[in-house]
């Protein structure tokens, strides 16, 4: 994401604390930031879910490609230096090399994710819990909108 970092060294920088959060889950942030150097936790229902350390790595480019409100909430696991567009749409359509960078990370990380799933279900097959897994992938490869809701349709409270 190297040139991520070259094609948008025009925005301004902020510095973020440990601890300070960047995006707020359910937020409505019309922007989109880029980490320049440091480490961002990602939670979503209060758990961590993701770390992010690459620099050129975008936050909050889904919920402007979706149109919806920010899916996790993101902070500051060390001191962080980020670049911020305030009109993310605008950074996203500015340049076509930009929203390819997009397009490429959004397709490295679907990949991850159905490669995950696949190898879990040839690793442990139809244990309890994971016989959805070829549902999830098969929805996974047909989704083409409207968007999908957050969730499942798991019962919340299992028995197990």
């Amino acid at each position: 994401m190297d040139d991520m970092l070259a094609l948008t060294r025009h925005l301004p920088e902020i510095e973020y604390a440990p601890g300070e959060v960047v995006i707020t889950e359910g937020g409505e942030s019309p922007g989109v930031w880029i980490l320049v150097s440091g480490s961002l936790r990602v939670t979503k229902n209060g758990k961590e879910v993701n770390t992010v350390e690459q620099p050129g790595a975008l936050i909050g480019e889904m919920s402007i490609l979706l149109g919806v409100p920010d899916s996790a909430t993101v902070e500051a696991a060390e001191r962080c230096v980020m670049r911020y567009a305030t009109d993310g749409e605008a950074l996203l359509t500015s340049d076509p090399r930009i929203i390819h960078l997009v397009a490429v990370g959004l397709a490295e990380r679907l990949n991850f994710v159905t490669t995950y799933l696949a190898d879990l279900k040839t690793q442990y097959g139809d244990a309890p819990g994971l016989a959805m897994i070829p549902d999830v992938l098969r929805q996974l490869a047909q989704q083409q909108g409207p968007t999908a809701l957050p969730g499942s349709a798991r019962d919340p409270n299992p028995d197990y």
